[in-house]
């Protein structure tokens, strides 16, 4: 990750993957922003979440209210249709273009039916990524005010305070998803976790709100894009939590639509446009952009005149990276 500005670049692009092979990746990228027809896309006929999306999100840490608020709005705005255009909801237009094998699409709907805080830390500041299903069956299984165990139409969405270490984290992945092993949770449902940066390496999971380490590029945030929600780990946080709620609502047993033919390493949906934020990205430059009157930088609006900046996926039907930002 050390030896160009371009490589670390690529490293904060390739972070939210689910498999343990997550570092080969470090060892090249592709650019899809462009159309490409070689890309090896498959269903692998397992299901997708086609039923409306109950979401559960669980604070693991000490977590400012300011950040779970900027986080909050952003899943309320995947299912909003006030915001302007090009918008948040129009954005996960693009992941509803997927279907299972009886031609049924990902959700239109992802409602947040709950929240757990997890402020004690209950299995400490450092977690393995079986740890992530065991802070989830504790969160289902307190006596206080404990989530509801949805084993129907359930997503668990674990998220980290910038004081926790994650296996992996920083070093490969910003987030990851899978699902939870009924030996541990008691059934088996989908998940995603994803860790906040801002303290510890804002540069790989954050950026482009952060220079990466070693870039040769200025100390602190001289000439850094400014993030639209004012803070570096949150804002980076929003994209990282898209590129997972993309890809485990088309993959979320691993076995449904992926890049490749290792189902533990699969390049998945958001994986094909890593880095890629809107038209003409590639080599480090996120492609083009707004910008706030500070300077800021976004893609998308959201809900309560939010703005964010979220990646794009791959869209099947024009098989390209894409976002509603699209100016080509």
């Amino acid at each position: 990750m050390t030896q160009t500005y371009y490589l670390i670049l690529i490293c904060f692009s390739i972070c939210a993957r689910i498999s343990n092979a997550q570092t080969n990746q470090f060892e090249g990228s592709k650019n899809n922003e462009g159309s490409s027809n070689l890309l090896d896309l498959q269903y692998h006929m397992g299901p997708i979440l086609t039923s409306p999306i109950n979401l559960y999100i669980i604070w693991y840490g000490n977590w400012n209210t300011n950040h779970q608020s900027t986080i909050q709005d952003f899943l309320y705005s995947l299912s909003s249709s006030n915001a302007p255009s090009p918008s948040v909801s129009e954005w996960w237009q693009t992941v509803r273009l997927y279907t299972d094998q009886t031609g049924s699409n990902v959700s239109q709907s992802i409602s947040l039916m709950g929240e757990f805080t997890d402020s004690r830390y209950s299995h400490g500041k450092y977690l393995t990524r079986l740890s992530i299903q065991s802070i989830i069956q504790r969160s289902v299984t307190t006596k206080f005010n404990p989530l509801p165990l949805n084993y129907k139409n359930g997503l668990y969405l674990v998220l980290t305070s910038s004081d926790v270490g994650v296996q992996d984290f920083c070093r490969a992945v910003c987030g990851f998803h899978y699902f939870t092993f009924p030996s541990i949770v008691g059934v088996t449902v989908p998940y995603a976790w994803v860790g906040h940066s801002g303290t510890q390496c804002p540069g790989v999971c954050a950026y482009p709100f952060a220079w990466p380490k070693y870039s040769g590029m200025p100390r602190g945030n001289k000439d850094i894009m400014g993030p639209p929600n004012g803070d570096v780990g949150t804002d980076g946080m929003i994209s990282v939590i898209a590129h997972e709620l993309a890809e485990v609502s088309t993959n979320p047993l691993v076995n449904a639509w992926y890049a490749g033919d290792d189902p533990s390493a699969p390049d998945e949906i958001a994986d094909l446009c890593v880095g890629v934020y809107g038209s003409g990205a590639g080599g480090g430059f996120v492609g083009q952009i707004f910008k706030d009157r500070m300077g800021n930088g976004y893609n998308l609006y959201g809900a309560k005149r939010r703005m964010f900046l979220v990646q794009w996926v791959w869209d099947p039907v024009r098989k390209s990276c894409f976002g509603p930002n699209d100016t080509s």
